[in-house]
């Protein structure tokens, strides 16, 4: 039972039977959306009544749906909150995922309309038919995100549709997105896993239709005739690539000096002269200015970064990929004290705690690359650590892949990154103009690059310009997992003919010669 004293509002004396405990809890509900008691007492009384998880996961994007999915396997009570109404994250409904369907229908297409005669296939007019291709695009979308629901359900897991926010380090509220209740939620632990957003350029406010960030560039409902793509990395050489193959032209502008940051130097050089020879125009160590939209037309200034002649570039498409932030809005951090460093990330351990040590964080929100497999793995490893004090992820071991063509992917360390350390070493490279399988395939453009430490023959680093680069980069990562050497590899049978053969002889050549080089 519970009583209000009379004169003191706000005092609550009550006790809770086990008999009656129910019953009880149904009267604080009643009592906290009363006016008669104050905010704090109405939050305190919510708190009290809501539903208690071993495990909730703000966010349910790759890091975040994948944790609470594992974390139900271990037994653990789950629920996810995600404010977007569709599992998945930013990945999956407006990133990695539709940009792989437009990548791989665009150079389909592209390959019909410009690559078919030498290889004897005579076809007849060709049209793009560019709704149809989105509607593609969105299909491949929906249908894996009720694919991850269905998940939810098949392991236990108790789906929030709606914003989370921090009352307390135990307890969040959820506000439900239209058409869903709100809810209030106590956590044992709780893991946070709210993503990133684009990154927008100063002076340049994202409209989606003109100024695009990567969730406008996937929805374009006409090719534009001029796209300029302001930063050279993943998802601006991805996004220019598929626009250009639909006919557009596109200029990439890069304050840096080369494509692809991060890539190995020897590679970016390579995969910049193939897109260039494929029709993508390139101004490197050029900085924007500014920018504005003028009717039809934006209009941006730019500047030779190490000093040169200003100019001013014209397009109806600019597409901002800068890079991302994380994001944390609404989330109610200063509620619980959690702590974010000067670029705005949540500020955690070795095991993923955060200031409260049973508050966790995993993803873009946090320290790292923000890459979706990555998330995937620091789920795992943050569930593994609240259930039996351990987890692990090897960021030695965590692959990079540009899904242009031809792709490029690497994992470890670059050659420029080595020499740096002072460490001798060895490298090895075979081009994929020597593979049989590639040639056949009148695909045989770039190499894989090997680096390995010169003592002990192991491997520190993997690079690939070339057909099926993202692919081939596992046997990579599970090289550099169990520590293996060049000539591990190299003396591992490849099947003939396929393209991993050129794998094994740049390994070969690493520690010793290539035999078809």
């Amino acid at each position: 039972m519970y009583e209000v004293q009379s004169g003191h509002k706000d005092t609550v004396m009550f006790s809770l039977a086990s008999q009656s405990l129910r019953q009880s809890a149904h009267t604080l509900r009643s009592a906290a959306k009363s006016s008669r008691l104050s905010p704090l007492c109405q939050r305190f009384y919510a708190s009290e009544a809501a539903e208690e998880h071993d495990v909730v996961v703000i966010g349910g994007g790759p890091g975040g749906y994948v944790a609470a999915i594992k974390a139900a396997q271990l037994g653990l009570k789950t629920a996810c909150i995600e404010k977007r109404g569709a599992l998945g994250g930013t990945c999956l409904n407006v990133g990695c995922i539709p940009s792989k369907a437009m990548l791989n229908n665009s150079h389909i297409y592209h390959t019909i309309l410009h690559d078919t005669k030498g290889r004897g296939i005579d076809v007849g007019e060709v049209k793009l038919n560019l709704d149809n291709m989105l509607k593609a695009k969105d299909t491949s979308v929906s249908s894996l995100t009720k694919g991850i629901e269905y998940l939810f359900k098949k392991n236990g897991v108790t789906y929030y549709k709606g914003s989370g926010q921090f009352v307390d380090e135990h307890t969040i509220d959820v506000k439900g997105l239209e058409g869903e209740k709100d809810a209030t939620v106590k956590a044992k632990n709780v893991i946070i896993a709210t993503g990133s957003e684009a990154t927008p350029f100063p002076g340049l406010e994202f409209d989606e239709k003109r100024i695009v960030s990567s969730t406008g560039a996937l929805d374009l409902k006409a090719v534009p005739k001029k796209m300029i793509v302001i930063g050279a990395g993943v998802i601006g050489l991805e996004l220019g690539s598929v626009w250009h193959r639909l006919g557009a032209e596109v200029t990439v502008v890069e304050y840096m000096g080369a494509v692809g940051a991060g890539m190995d130097a020897e590679l970016a050089k390579a995969f910049q002269k193939t897109l260039t020879k494929q029709g993508l125009k390139f101004k490197l160590n050029t900085k924007v200015v500014k920018g504005a939209v003028d009717g039809e037309v934006v209009k941006l200034d730019v500047d030779a970064a190490k000093g040169g002649k200003p100019e001013t570039l014209e397009a109806d498409v600019v597409l901002v990929a800068i890079g991302r932030r994380p994001y944390t809005t609404g989330l109610g951090l200063e509620n619980v004290g959690i702590e974010l460093d000067n670029r705005g990330r949540v500020i955690v351990d070795s095991e993923y705690r955060t200031k409260v040590p049973h508050i966790r964080c995993i993803g873009d929100v946090t320290f790292g690359a923000m890459l979706a497999h990555k998330a995937e793995e620091e789920g795992i490893a943050a569930v593994e650590y609240i259930h039996a004090g351990h987890g692990h992820v090897n960021y030695n071991a965590i692959p990079s892949v540009i899904y242009t063509h031809p792709e490029v992917a690497w994992v470890g360390q670059n050659e420029q990154q080595v020499k740096e350390s002072g460490r001798p070493y060895n490298v090895g490279t075979f081009p994929f103009s020597a593979n049989s399988r590639a040639k056949t395939n009148q695909d045989a453009e770039g190499m894989v690059k090997f680096i390995s430490d010169k003592e002990t023959d192991r491997v520190l680093g993997v690079h690939i310009m070339g057909p099926n680069a993202g692919e081939m980069i596992a046997e990579a990562v599970l090289a550099i997992e169990y520590g293996a050497s060049s000539e591990d590899i190299a003396k591992t049978c490849h099947a003939h003919p396929t393209l991993s053969e050129a794998f094994k002889e740049a390994a070969m050549a690493t520690y010793g010669k290539a035999i078809h080089f």
